[in-house]
């Protein structure tokens, strides 16, 4: 990569995201030799962001927009790293993807937006594996916790057995946090679509959209609610699981096919037991069928308190073909939507900045697990209060 001005530019910055990287980059790296600078439209509200902050007077400000093609493509020429936080991504983000992915600039954002990820990846890979260019999606909470936490435990499996799990259950054991006005405002906008594009609803419901030329196994619905005994709980629908699978099955392609062409995998939320966790699965079905209580709107949030007192705890439940199970988890000490999502990403463009070589990582449409591995699950654990931990094995 020729030499760039900037390690990671915050495209974005001032929206409500963009505002809490800003902060965690300056409270992280306030004082380290971290280059980076904040990015958006308003020249004016950058340094208002900044001051209201508490970001120093002398982080560099960008003007760039995302209806100014050529902004984009000066400003990704200036990092090695772009996070993007101005989302719906199908309406605001592939004149950027463009730009990273034919200047060689690595990118990372926070998209659950399948349908779109799918036109990324026919669009812009063969740019991207040119260019050098990593433009990693789903760089939040999802799909970081779940895809990281699949990788983890295929790693320590093949550690203690000498096998990989063909099968591995996600089960959200508990998390507390306001959900995402962008998650919201993306869902309708990819609901939009698929009223023009019939082809679109296809595309949402396959858990290997995201993997061209590969059709796996069927797959767990986990549509309704369903008792596991195994586990002593109840599981329900888990809102985040459309989004999740699908990375994590583009990751395992991505990786070879580290954990089998037969690999299987599916995403829930644990209520509990008996008749009262049968009754809370049913009502976290309703819940999800309307999205949320009153979810915010693009640009709002929750309360730095509320942020502060989210967290978020999942477990995955693996098992191998000789029958030997592994239990392991990931836990983040903020809310999943807004606190803990806003560290994740911006320690991935971090890392794709300074710790994955190209050399060793080439250019292409990636997710986390494929991109960074290791090397972003120890920045996680280092500085963005995530735990990754076995717990059976």
């Amino acid at each position: 990569m020729p030499k760039r001005e900037f390690d990671v530019i915050v495209y974005g910055a001032t929206g409500y995201t963009g505002r809490l990287v800003g902060e965690y980059i300056q409270q992280q790296y306030g004082d380290s030799d971290l280059k980076w600078a904040m990015a958006g439209r308003s020249a004016k509200k950058l340094d208002a962001v900044a001051a209201e902050m508490g970001i120093a007077a002398d982080i560099p400000k960008i003007v760039a927009d995302s209806a100014d093609a050529d902004s984009l493509i000066e400003m990704a020429k200036r990092a090695k790293s772009i996070i993007t936080t101005v989302g719906p991504y199908q309406l605001y983000g592939t004149e950027l993807v463009r730009a990273c992915a034919e200047n060689g600039t690595d990118y990372v954002d926070l998209c659950g937006e399948p349908a779109w990820m799918h036109d990324t990846v026919r669009e812009f890979q063969a740019a991207a594996e040119n260019s050098g260019a990593r433009i990693v999606h789903s760089c939040g909470f999802d799909s970081i916790p779940f895809d990281l936490g699949v990788y983890y435990t295929q790693e320590k499996a093949k550690a203690a057995f000498g096998e990989t799990c063909p099968t591995i259950r996600g089960r959200v054991r508990k998390m507390q946090g306001k959900f995402s006005g962008g998650t919201a405002a993306s869902f309708m906008e990819s609901m939009k679509r698929a009223g023009r594009q019939p082809e679109v609803l296809d595309w949402l419901k396959d858990p290997f959209t995201l993997t061209p030329d590969f059709e796996g196994p069927r797959q767990p619905h986990g549509a309704k609610p369903i008792e596991e005994t195994d586990l002593g709980s109840w599981s329900a629908p888990f809102i985040m699981a459309s989004i999740n699978t699908k990375n994590i099955h583009r990751s395992n392609a991505l990786l070879g096919h580290a954990y089998g062409e037969d690999f299987v995998y599916d995403e829930m939320m644990m209520t509990g037991p008996g008749e009262a966790g049968e009754q809370m699965a049913k009502g976290v079905m309703q819940m999800n069928a309307s999205m949320g209580v009153n979810p915010p709107k693009p640009g709002e949030g929750p309360t730095k308190d509320e942020r502060e007192n989210g967290f978020y705890d999942v477990m995955f439940v693996g098992d191998t073909k000789s029958g030997k199970r592994i239990i392991t988890s990931v836990a983040g000490d903020k809310d999943p939507g807004y606190g803990s999502t806003s560290k994740m990403i911006a320690e991935a463009a971090i890392c794709l900045a300074r710790d994955i070589d190209q050399a060793d990582v080439g250019g292409g449409i990636y997710t986390p697990a494929p991109a960074m591995g290791m090397a972003l699950i120890n920045r996680l654990e280092k500085n963005a209060g995530l735990t990754f931990k076995l717990e059976q094995a």
